[in-house]
């Protein structure tokens, strides 16, 4: 196990946020959103988080780097429900030559709802790993 980061409680520990609307397709019978449906929000998070800074995933990809998740961790705190609003808080975390991890705090409004960690490799596309990107290492040490 490579998960070391423990995620802050305190939305300020995040330099990063995404917002996004729980839709009613995510939800089962009780209207809660289904455990399944957290990973597609820190993934969508993150994505966003890498365009924020100026490398889209698409051109990272394009110049032969991606970041397979290796691990993924969720605390189910309290439950997401259709059509909450939720701002999915990021903050990069340790890194390596070759992985990083991230840090999340999902809330709606000051509730949070649930904390994540996921650890990532840096891969080429054959899916051998390869050095992370300067810019992304310098980033993991801030």
């Amino acid at each position: 196990m490579r998960l070391e980061l423990e995620p802050s409680l305190v939305a300020t520990d995040y330099p990063f946020a995404h917002h996004l609307r729980v839709r009613f397709a995510e939800t089962d019978a009780m209207g809660i959103v289904h455990h399944s449906r957290y990973l597609p929000y820190l993934e969508e998070a993150r994505v966003e988080y890498l365009r924020h800074l100026g490398h889209p995933y698409v051109e990272l990809r394009a110049e032969g780097v991606d970041y397979a998740v290796l691990e993924a961790f969720v605390q189910y705190r309290m439950p997401l429900r259709f059509d909450d609003e939720v701002t999915v808080h990021l903050r990069m975390g340790a890194a390596t030559r070759a992985t990083f991890q991230m840090a999340y705090l999902l809330t709606v409004g000051a509730e949070v709802r649930a904390t994540a960690v996921t650890v990532h490799g840096c891969v080429n596309a054959d899916g051998r790993p390869v050095r992370m990107p300067t810019w992304l290492l310098e980033l993991s040490s801030e």
